[in-house]
């Protein structure tokens, strides 16, 4: 027999990237008393993760909790980024409601249209939040005319369409009913949430079931568990069973049990339905296993995630540097399969597999930005390894047997005066545009174009618009393959010809050859990438090169060497510059690109095999 528990409210934040949601999290945070007065605390307190307050996005879902007129509302702030989709596809099951935020000049954008189609299909109330409405150019009646024309599209219910709206300026933390009338804080928010998002609905007398939904380790406790517990009651020290979606269940025992409270974890022996809680003590765990009830003989259904789009080879360095700079014992294929797998088991969009080789892997994720976040972050742990460049995963079509590849939905925003280089950009890139508007000095692109020909394009959009544009991608549909090959790279590769210590003098005289991504005094070896050529085609050079010693004094010995300064490379960087013959050398402390075949001699007969190989 089901109940309801008024005493809980289950929400998500979602939005497109960098409509305000951790910074709104922030204010309800700090509203709800979490902190003591006085107390100092950073901005968007959620995003914890170093790699969130570097480039300011957040990656990771997190969960908190605060209370409201003695209601607990637990609170799950998602990624905005399409990328990592597939962390708002697994929070989404564990809640009731929404706040879908929208920025009041942007309107929806393309992931605001990604998780709001996630959020509608599971049917959960979704509560509309125009923020920033105090910014300049805010177009409010415009862009709730919009969230709706996106919900109607989006095949929202008659009851979903009708939804609730609150204004907000998320930076002050002030909400109300009309744009132009906000109260002095968020109450408005709160009494719309208590009033709009139902309650869970739960099943108190039946066997506890749980769906796992997300995995956290904690050094102390191990592997822990989170998720929304169904039905039943969960108690400390109680016997459960682990029923994996593909119906292998496992006897364990819960030693730990956690609740959240405003930014912490509580301790607690009970926990009863309708909660998000978190557990440990089981010895191993798994995205969408069911914990339940020894009794229940059935799983919960299992979380379904898109399929990725992109894939990268890792591997155990092979450079002759290898071993210098990473974790002693880290960069073998052991270590490197134990991680890599071990991604897995939480980050659901991901998929890994065994390479032609058993120290070579393939991963598979969203796009270019979900897989090297993960190369940042293995690099950060200690590991050492080499990636090859991007490439996209082609499907057949069953019915037709007809190869198939991925379809971006593509969303610029740039200022009047650079959308004819854009315009140019999208057009070698097989982009068809959908839809063009202008205003206040701005243009917004809507545009279809192959996953394949965007692969790389973001830092050459940056460049191109002064880093004043802004390009954000959905995946759309596969579509057929289009037989043409996306642009290559018009510059070749400065590559050095032998192992030692670059100079200044060699530099000096093979500065007018590129431009350089080292500086005097940086080791090298033989077949790495250490600039890039003017020219279309790859030049060996010798950076070791040093000035003769002679007895000879002239007037000119004494003259400075004059270098230009070195181009310094980001991983989004390198990843966007690689070619197909190179693979990225990935180290706690370096990035070097360098030449799948080291040795010239050897790299020339491989191109010249291959080109006879072609021909005949």
């Amino acid at each position: 027999m089901t109940q309801i528990r008024n005493d809980l409210r289950n929400i998500a934040i979602i939005a497109h990237v960098d409509h305000g949601k951790t910074t709104l999290v922030d204010g309800m945070l700090k509203q709800t008393k979490v902190f003591r007065e006085g107390a100092k605390t950073e901005e968007r307190i959620l995003d914890s993760n170093a790699l969130e307050r570097e480039r300011g996005i957040t990656i990771l879902s997190k969960n908190t909790a605060i209370t409201w007129n003695d209601i607990k509302i637990n609170v799950v702030d998602t990624p905005g980024h399409s990328d990592f989709g597939g962390e708002v596809e697994r929070v989404l099951n564990m809640v009731d409601g929404a706040l879908l935020l929208i920025d009041a000049v942007e309107g929806p954008m393309p992931q605001t249209r990604f998780v709001l189609r996630k959020a509608l299909e599971l049917g959960l109330r979704v509560i509309v939040v125009i923020n920033k409405v105090d910014r300049p150019h805010a177009r409010v009646e415009e862009v709730l005319n919009e969230t709706f024309d996106l919900f109607i599209e989006l095949g929202a219910t008659d009851e979903q369409a009708y939804f609730p709206v609150v204004y907000a300026i998320g930076l002050d933390a002030v909400a109300g009913y009309e744009a132009d009338n906000l109260a002095e804080d968020l109450t408005p928010l709160f009494e719309t949430i208590l009033k709009e998002v139902p309650p869970p609905e739960i099943e108190p007398d039946a066997p506890a079931r749980l769906l796992v939904t997300t995995l956290e380790y904690d050094n102390y406790k191990g592997q822990l568990g989170i998720g929304r517990l169904r039905s039943g009651t969960l108690t400390r020290g109680m016997p459960v069973v682990r029923i994996t979606p593909n119906g292998e269940r496992h006897s364990g025992k819960l030693d730990y049990l956690f609740t959240h409270h405003n930014l912490t974890k509580q301790d607690v022996d009970v926990v009863h339905a309708g909660d998000i809680v978190a557990f440990g003590g089981l010895p191993e765990l798994g995205i969408s296993d069911t914990i339940a009830h020894p009794d229940v003989t059935e799983p919960l259904p299992a979380i379904r995630v898109e399929e990725p789009t992109v894939r990268m080879t890792f591997g155990v360095n092979t450079s002759p540097f290898a071993g210098r700079e990473g974790r002693a014992g880290w960069g073998t294929s052991r270590r490197l399969r134990e991680r890599l797998y071990n991604e897995v088991r939480h980050n659901v969009a991901l998929r890994v597999s065994e390479g032609e080789s058993s120290e070579r892997f393939i991963v598979s994720g969203r796009g270019e930005l979900h897989l090297g976040i993960l190369i940042e972050t293995m690099r950060r742990e200690g590991y050492e390894f080499e990636v090859s460049k991007p490439e996209v995963i082609y499907h057949e079509d069953p019915a037709t047997g007809q190869m198939m590849e991925p379809v971006e939905e593509v969303h610029i925003e740039v200022a009047d005066d650079s959308s004819g280089i854009v315009f140019e950009m999208m057009g070698s890139r097989k982009g068809k545009m959908l839809n063009m508007r202008n205003q206040h000095g701005t243009t917004y692109l809507t545009y279809l174009a192959p996953t394949r020909f965007l692969l790389g394009f973001q830092p050459q959009f940056l460049r191109a618009t002064s880093g004043m544009g802004q390009f954000h991608s959905l995946f759309y549909d596969y579509e057929p393959v289009i037989k043409e090959l996306p642009p290559q790279r018009s510059f070749g590769s400065l590559v050095a010809m032998e192992m030692g210590t670059a100079t200044g003098y060699a530099l000096s005289h093979l500065q007018a050859r590129g431009t350089f991504f080292i500086d005097a005094g940086v080791e090298v070896y033989e077949g790495m990438v250490i600039g890039e050529h003017i020219r279309s085609e790859d030049l060996d050079v010798n950076l070791t090169k040093s000035k003769g010693l002679t007895a000879v004094r002239t007037k000119n010995y004494a003259d400075e060497v004059r270098v230009k300064a070195a181009r310094t490379m980001s991983l989004d960087d390198w990843i966007e510059f690689m070619a197909d013959d190179e693979l990225l050398e990935v180290t706690p402390e370096s990035l070097r690109l360098r030449k799948r075949i080291l040795n010239a001699e050897k790299r020339i007969k491989d191109r010249k095999g291959k080109e006879k190989m072609l021909s005949s």
